[in-house]
């Protein structure tokens, strides 16, 4: 046995970690040229680079979304490359170029002629080809117009807000009386689940476990932005399973809805009602897998962003005493002057919680729940004098945005009075998109955490159990304890 002495070993160190760095570097070099160099010179991308062969830049973005500083991926590249606002790199699986200054992102969310929908092969597959993610500009469109109206605008949102204040003021008075902490994430999961299937599936609740269900969505959110990888163990695997259990509930209650409306005809319909009575100019109807790839996601939607949008807003204000104190007063003051005839909240009063809009516009820059809206070149694309090739993602960085310090003084303080006086310019505030794809459910959701807010505000007050709590950031900002706390009714 030949023992090597301290030069050798050194010798030998020296050479191991110099082959790393050849092949590290060739890899990336090959990745390089595989994606950027056979352009041709002519092309003249954003700075950035493409990342190790299949992966990309997936383990350096993991790696930032998993820590406490999840903004440290784009602080890199602008202190890399300089504030450009337009970077390369490869994620999700395909090139991509990345939009993270308002001018940018305007431009990109409001170019429907070059630019399409550009999500993840995860979310494409999970939400379905019929769905919102997946249908043209044009399908996109005329659905737009068919299916929002009953949830846009205030006739439509008057006609919730007595819904929504009977969910919250049960669930809240329930919470108080818990003998032990509560998950506030899940308690606002069920909350927010309960609304929305009320709306979307009215009376045909009954004929749906709705526990199953919202456990279902948890697992089918998980694998949304995830690497399509299909084998055990895999969040994209376990999501797929969950779309299919949901596609066989779903049916189910398509049959049980058109069973009961041949028997009866309501006067009163809820969204699968529309959806099930929707034709195009030639007079076709939707076939049931479109129904139930749009239930999907506008469940998925309505059941994610209301509840995360209250958790979150709930724990700035017991974090930020005086802002809780100030929004409370104007709750009480819209109180004092209600007629005493009066039962319940309506939209005159709504629009007048001007400090608690502000309070909850701040909840959605800083917390940016969505940190990325996803787009796809269908041509060549110039922007700011850089090319976006044909085929290539583009990503509207939100995160990159809202944090940005030549944006916003002090982004990472919770701070409502800077919405005072204050007017986003486009491109600035994107936490449920901008142009025709602007969330469709976004009203409805902001009406949604009002509402609650207004009766917490009030009466209650909040402890958590574990106050510093790291959090985590995919696929959405949450505790990780998911808000382990206790819910107390002031008197």
């Amino acid at each position: 046995m030949v023992l090597l002495d301290y030069s050798q070993w050194l010798i030998l160190v020296a050479a191991l970690l110099g082959g790393y760095a050849f092949v590290f570097g060739f890899l990336r070099r090959l990745n390089e040229w595989y994606y950027v160099g056979r352009l041709g010179k002519s092309q003249n991308l954003p700075p950035g680079d493409m990342g190790w062969p299949f992966f990309g830049n997936m383990p350096t973005f993991l790696k930032a979304f998993k820590s406490a500083d999840p903004d440290s991926f784009i602080n890199n590249l602008v202190s890399r490359y300089g504030k450009t606002g337009m970077y390369r790199t490869h994620l999700f699986g395909s090139p991509s170029i990345i939009v993270c200054t308002p001018e940018t992102c305007r431009k990109v969310l409001t170019d429907e002629e070059n630019l399409k929908v550009g999500y993840p092969h995860s979310t494409m597959v999970l939400t379905g080809k019929r769905s919102f993610h997946g249908i043209s500009n044009s399908e996109h469109k005329r659905l737009r117009r068919l299916i929002t109206s009953p949830i846009n605008g205030d006739e439509a949102l008057s006609t919730y807000i007595s819904l929504i204040e009977d969910s919250a003021v049960k669930h809240l008075e329930e919470l108080s009386k818990m003998n032990t902490p509560c998950e506030f994430l899940k308690e606002m999961r069920k909350f927010a689940f309960e609304v929305i299937t009320t709306i979307f599936i009215s009376s045909d609740r009954d004929h749906v476990d709705l526990g199953l269900v919202e456990n279902l969505y948890i697992d089918l959110l998980k694998g949304m932005k995830s690497l399509a990888i299909n084998l055990t163990g895999f969040a994209f695997h376990k999501a797929l399973k969950a779309r299919k259990k949901l596609m066989k509930l779903l049916q189910a209650l398509v049959d049980q809805k058109r069973r009961n409306n041949n028997k009866v005809k309501k006067m009163k319909k809820d969204m699968m009602d529309l959806l099930m009575e929707v034709k195009d100019e030639e007079g076709r109807m939707l076939e049931d897998e479109d129904i139930i790839d749009l239930l999907l996601v506008f469940l998925l939607a309505g059941h994610e962003s209301s509840a995360h949008g209250i958790l979150w807003t709930i724990i700035y204000l017991i974090d930020h005493p005086h802002v809780f104190q100030r929004a409370k007063k104007e709750q009480e003051e819209i109180m004092e002057t209600r007629p005493s005839t009066q039962k319940g909240l309506n939209l005159k009063e709504i629009k007048q919680m001007q400090y608690l809009s502000k309070v909850i516009d701040e909840m959605l820059r800083i917390t940016t729940i969505s940190f990325a809206n996803f787009r796809r070149a269908k041509v060549d694309v110039n922007i700011n004098g850089y090319t976006i090739p044909k085929g290539w993602k583009v990503l509207v960085w939100n995160r990159g945005v809202h944090m940005d310090p030549e944006i916003y003084t002090n982004p990472k303080e919770y701070d409502p009075s800077r919405w005072e006086n204050y007017k986003a310019k486009a491109g600035s505030f994107n936490p449920f998109g901008l142009g025709s794809r602007l969330c469709p459910g976004s009203d409805l959701a902001k009406l949604e955490i009002t509402i609650y807010l207004h009766h917490f505000l009030l009466n209650y007050r909040m402890e958590r159990i574990n106050p510093d709590c790291p959090v985590t950031y995919l696929p959405v900002p949450r505790p990780k304890d998911n808000c382990l706390a206790r819910i107390i009714k002031v008197t």
